[in-house]
Parts: structure tokens; sequence; C-alpha cells
């Protein structure tokens, strides 16, 4: 059992809200977490159970007081009306106690089907998003959103290492937490389930696809695009699909979590030159790898699309220390029209950090050069990095390090 970062942030939102909503991609232990609030004296009723959602569908109110409150409501979008009855049960508990905090856990795996009853709630709900295990999970580190520092780089490097192979192997496996728990599963057989499940679960329930091997072939498509530009006409064009069918079927796994868009990093004095797309990621390299039929370590280490997938690998491990830690991840990135590029912008708090993504281990300064494209930022500039397969950790310049992974 791998303890969950952001475990310790639930039992926080607990105490703050009456409603604690988890959302995230399917398997990525939602469910297993939330049970685990049942030795802590919550019910637990999953509506994966058909029988339990044919009940809940029938009559939610009966349904919701059929069970001791606290409660945990597993994979809620499947019926929206217990909103409704939930915000009520909140609302009669408020003017009778004076609060009501700690009385739902909520999950689910479709945004959209959530949204209208999240945003009723208002005032009364926190929303967490849950992604597959990190590496400080894997490991067993304490997790914390991630700045560049050689300070906590040199401490996280006594903890373990990591090299190039097993990095690239831990790229194809992916990060669903059944994968670790169970070694001896096959990856390609437990995403040639995942993804045939996915179709015809979630992506059916949301939009009524009637060629499901286009959209097959949609997906493979674009987990080969995972850390480039989005351009949804050079989508359109290579699959012969409309523009308009292309943002229907990104919007669906934007919503279900397999992806999400990285924006290009805005201010008002450099508007005129930086690049507006975003950018692509699959927010699980295993999943991505199997797409993209990348699926073997030592194929994917020496292929074009290698630096991509690091990238994804390096960008979704940032991205999971601050969500992990209930914070929204300050991502962006930069790209103008002189072929200027910085992986990675984050801005906290009026501050920068600027992060480069590469697969070598040796720099220098001249590797840094990007990072003076914003030297007249009107944020506070922090320390920045080329996060990379180094083994130590070593300055090129002011402020300017060059970390192992295993410092994030």
């Amino acid at each position: 059992m791998y303890k969950r970062t952001i475990k310790k942030e639930i039992k926080k939102l607990i105490t703050q809200f009456p409603v604690v909503m988890i959302t995230g991609p399917r398997q990525v232990g939602k469910s297993t977490l939330t049970y685990e609030f049942t030795k802590e004296g919550f019910s637990y009723v999953s509506l994966d159970d058909l029988n339990m959602r044919a009940s809940a569908q029938a009559d939610p109110l009966q349904f919701v007081k059929s069970y001791k409150l606290p409660l945990i409501i597993d994979e809620v979008q499947y019926e929206p009306q217990l909103f409704d009855v939930i915000q009520s049960i909140v609302n009669k508990q408020r003017l009778e106690k004076g609060e009501a905090n700690g009385l739902f856990i909520l999950t689910g795996s479709q945004e959209n089907n959530l949204k209208k009853g999240i945003e009723s709630m208002a005032g009364r709900v926190a929303v967490v998003h849950m992604y597959g295990l990190s590496l400080s999970e894997i490991y067993g580190n304490e997790e914390l959103p991630f700045t560049p520092s050689l300070t906590r780089g040199n401490e996280r490097l006594l903890n373990y290492k990591i090299n190039k192979d097993e990095v690239f192997k831990m790229i194809v496996r992916g990060q669903y937490p059944e994968l670790y728990r169970n070694p001896d599963i096959n990856s390609e057989n437990y995403y040639a389930s995942y993804v045939q499940t996915y179709i015809e679960r979630d992506v059916t329930e949301i939009i009524n696809i009637k060629d499901k091997l286009k959209f097959q072939n949609f997906l493979r498509y674009i987990a080969s695009l995972t850390g480039q530009e989005l351009i949804v006409s050079q989508i359109s064009r290579a699959l012969n699909i409309k523009n308009e069918t292309v943002n229907s079927w990104l919007s669906v796994l934007t919503e279900t979590k397999i992806i999400y868009l990285l924006y290009p990093y805005n201010e008002m004095s450099l508007t005129k030159r930086i690049v507006k797309r975003p950018k692509i990621y699959f927010s699980d390299t295993g999943l991505a790898a199997y797409l993209a039929r990348l699926n073997h370590a030592k194929n994917l280490a020496i292929n074009k699309f290698a630096g991509a997938f690091f990238e994804t690998f390096i960008v979704n491990e940032i991205m999971k220390s601050y969500t992990n830690n209930g914070k929204l991840f300050p991502g962006f990135y930069y790209r103008d029209n002189n072929q200027n590029e910085i992986d990675l912008v984050l801005v906290n708090q009026g501050q920068i950090n600027l992060i480069e993504i590469k697969m070598g281990m040796s720099f220098n300064k001249s590797d840094a050069k990007v990072f003076g494209v914003l030297d007249n930022t009107k944020h506070s500039i922090g320390t920045h990095a080329i996060v990379c397969l180094t083994d130590k950790t070593y300055s090129i310049g002011q402020n300017i390090f060059v970390l192992p992974i295993q410092t994030i």
C-alpha cells in the first residue's frame, strides 16, 4: 500500500468543508484512498455497483438516508440528482447545528458531469485533483511543491538513485497504482483493458461516438503529440476529421483527465511575440506510450519521441508535487516567434522559476542562456534549473542549477 500525499490535504479539508470532492482519471486510486476513511467513521457506497446506482436513481433522498453520515459516495457522477440531496442535508445541518463540516466525501472521473453539482454547492465543497503515483509516493519520500533548490536537491539525492534505463522503464510502465501493487501485471494487457473500458464507459457516457475505431485512432495520434503544441488543424488533416470533432474529442480527454493543457506564459510586454497555442500532455506516460506503440523502454529511449515523453514525465511529476499538496499547478511554458522556448515557467506568489528539461547529464551556463528572455519580467526572479538525467546537483550560474530527477 502506497502512502498518498494528498490524503493529508483531504483530512484537512474535511474539517473545513461539508463536502470534499476528489476528481481524477480512472484507476488512479480514488476509491482505494477514500475507502481508508471508513476507518475514521465514514460509511461507503460506490455507484460503480449497478444495483447501488439503480437505487440512487430511483430515490436519491432515500438512498442517502439509508446510510449513516459521514458518507463516501464513489463515482457520484452516475446520479447527478444526489447533489441536490447532499446540498439539502448540508444546509439543514448548518441551520440546526451551526456547521456541517466533514459530512461527505465524493469521487468522480467525469468533470463535466460533476461541474453543475459542484457549482450548486459553492462555498460548501472543496475540490481536489488526484493523479497516478508520484515518484515521491513510490519511493516513500516527503512530497513538497517543487522549486529549484540545491539544498533540497542534495537532501533528496540521499534517498534513492534512478538512472536513464530505470526512468524509461517507468515512463513506459506508467504510474497507475495497480501496476505497482502487482508488479507481475503485464502493462500492455493492463492498458489494452483500460482503453477498452475507457471508450466503452467514460467516452460513450459523455458523447455519442459512432465510429469507436476512429476515436481510438484519434487517441493514438494524440498520444504521439504529448509534450508538443496543440494544433487542431494539423490533427484534423492527419485524421481526416472536422475541426469541430477534434475539439469535441479533446474536451472529452480533458474532462476525464487523460490529458491536460499547459498554456503559454503571458505578460503584457510579451504579448506581441509569444506563441499562443497550448501544449498537450498525457497525465500518464504509460498510457501514452501504449497508445503510441512505444511501450518498450529501450526502443522509446532511442526514438525521436524520447525527449517529448521524458518532458511529459518530468512536467507530470512537478505538476503532481503541487496538486498532491492541494495547490493549483502554477505552470506555463514559454515560446516566442524567435524560437526561444522554456519548457516550464512556474509562477508562484509573485515569483517565477524557469525550468528546462533535458535528457543529458552535463551542462554549462550556455545551455541556460534562454532563461535570459524573461529577465525583464515584472515578477521577482527566483531560482532556475535544468532538470535532467544527472546523478548530482551543481550550479552553472547565479541561481541556475542542474538537478537530477529525484530532486522533484
